[in-house]
């Protein structure tokens, strides 16, 4: 299982202090069936909890995920700034997570180079 955060999301992350950790830690809900939200087409929404606050009040992210192969955190918002993603997001987010699962490789690996695609050890 690869893991990868795009700018935008290690940029939001950094400024939330959410941690590459939690972000394993998401993953492992993932693969063990405990997501909170399956939106379709491989995207997925999870809470992470603020610290020293539970998830209820925490932040919702944007998942592309598939099992035993990559994950992608694209997106990520407190829900006290935004209640949810509206349709057009998500038809967004399911084109984008299409064409994350169709990269090969070479092209994974040309996001990295180029600092589109951050990889979570």
């Amino acid at each position: 299982m690869r893991i990868f955060k795009n700018t935008w999301f290690t940029r939001f992350a950094n400024k939330e202090g959410i941690t590459d950790t939690e972000l394993k830690e998401t993953v492992g809900r993932l693969e063990t069936g405990q997501a909170d939200a399956d939106l379709g087409g491989g995207v997925y929404k999870m809470r992470v909890a603020r610290a020293g606050e539970g998830k209820s009040g925490g932040f919702r992210i944007i998942v592309f995920f598939r099992s035993e192969e990559r994950t992608f955190f694209v997106y990520g918002f407190t829900k006290s700034d935004k209640g949810n993603i509206n349709r057009n997001e998500l038809r967004i987010f399911k084109n984008r997570s299409k064409d994350a699962f169709s990269m090969t490789e070479a092209q994974v690996n040309s996001q990295l180079r180029d600092g589109n695609l951050i990889e979570v050890f």
